[in-house]
């Protein structure tokens, strides 16, 4: 059997999905993508596919190998995602070939369900009660949400008091028996921070994401000591060495995106140094089918996991989502807050590829806000 054709597609809302077909008709889906870059990652997909192309699928840790170390320069967010996606069709061919699901190759399922959180609240959080309350009702038992829009680089007593307004009205929408996340997504520095957690630590927090940006990481451990709110982060790292940094400082949950992170076969890795320390995993997912499918698949052979984020309803998905993608949304159907395990050989998932090929005639250029303070220089998003 040999890889013979290495396709990539533009799918709105800001998607990038591939598709790799062998030369006896077995199809693998993976979903390569930096959000607002997604045509430059379709670029280093074409150029890794040079590697693959006629080459045995089912050697899929060579091709890892290969991959990312095949180039004098390596790793970023472009060439670790592009080699995600091409990691996770692999894997689904994989498991088509075997006639079992990827769980099944990873040594089997140590769950037979999958706790998932919903987001609530957009870039610049409001209604969130009412939106928490939704939530409840639709049978979540966590949510997670941002902590704040555009903050100051010392945020005012104001700022401050918003942000505990913010999870105070979700924890009373949701009760004493859900969790809330509440996600920094890098925008206060370690200061602010240090200031914030105190104040929304007795609403219990499930953890707090991302206080501060990567390259601060140097910080993290002074944010753990005084957090009494567990830190998690990793959605912007993208490879074992760069979460040993953050593991070493003590944060309690490690979130690698398996479209960013060097795909299936980097998260398990990952996974498995986070346990050493102790930490537990909860794979980043605010994407489409592709990559949730994956996620899903190593969350159900990993032991240190915790709960696994979806983005089904999120704010970011206008006019498509992503069971649109599917032949049959039922492999993602929400039972009692969890997906319960999928069996179908592969990812589990079955790719509707016409409309796939459909989205794709039309594309989709999704860039990021760029937001700015109100002296007009530059603001985190």
């Amino acid at each position: 059997m040999k890889i013979d054709r290495i396709e990539t597609f533009l799918v709105a809302p800001r998607w990038l999905f591939c598709r790799v077909q062998t030369d006896d008709g077995l199809v693998g889906w993976g979903e390569p993508v930096v959000e607002g870059r997604a045509e430059v990652v379709r670029a280093a997909v074409d150029t890794l596919a040079e590697l693959l192309i006629g080459e045995d699928p089912l050697r899929i840790e060579h091709h890892w190998q290969i991959m990312t170390k095949g180039g004098f320069y390596r790793g970023g967010p472009v060439l670790s995602s592009a080699v995600a996606g091409l990691d996770q069709a692999l894997w689904d061919i994989a498991g088509q070939a075997y006639g079992a699901p990827v769980h099944a190759l990873l040594g089997g399922p140590v769950r037979d369900r999958v706790r998932i959180y919903a987001w609530i609240g957009g870039d610049d959080p409001s209604e969130i009660g009412e939106q928490a309350a939704a939530q409840a009702a639709a049978g979540m038992t966590a949510v997670k949400m941002n902590a704040s829009g555009r903050l100051s680089p010392i945020p005012t007593s104001a700022e401050v008091d918003a942000v505990v307004s913010r999870v105070a009205a979700a924890r009373e929408a949701l009760g004493e028996h859900r969790d809330i996340a509440v996600d920094f997504h890098g925008r206060a520095g370690a200061a602010a921070v240090r200031r914030i957690l105190p104040e929304i630590a007795p609403l219990r927090p499930f953890f707090a994401e991302e206080p501060v940006l990567p390259d601060l990481a140097h910080r993290l451990q002074d944010i753990v000591t005084c957090s009494p709110v567990p830190i998690a982060t990793g959605e912007r790292l993208y490879g074992r060495a760069e979460f040993l940094a953050p593991l070493q400082a003590g944060v309690a949950v490690v979130q690698p995106d398996l479209s960013h992170a060097g795909g299936i076969s980097e998260v398990r890795r990952i996974a498995s140094l986070a346990e050493t320390y102790g930490a537990v995993l909860a794979p980043h997912c605010p994407l489409g089918p592709i990559s949730l499918a994956a996620s899903l698949q190593v969350a159900l052979a990993t032991p240190n996991f915790l709960i696994q984020e979806q983005s089904i309803g999120i704010h970011y998905n206008q006019g498509s989502e992503l069971l649109d993608y599917l032949v049959d949304p039922a492999p993602f159907a929400f039972v009692d807050g969890h997906i319960n395990r999928l069996d179908a050989p592969g990812l589990g998932i079955t790719v509707d590829e016409a409309a796939v090929r459909k989205a794709d005639a039309t594309g989709h250029a999704w860039r990021n806000p760029v937001w700015r303070h109100d002296d007009g220089s530059f603001a985190e998003w």
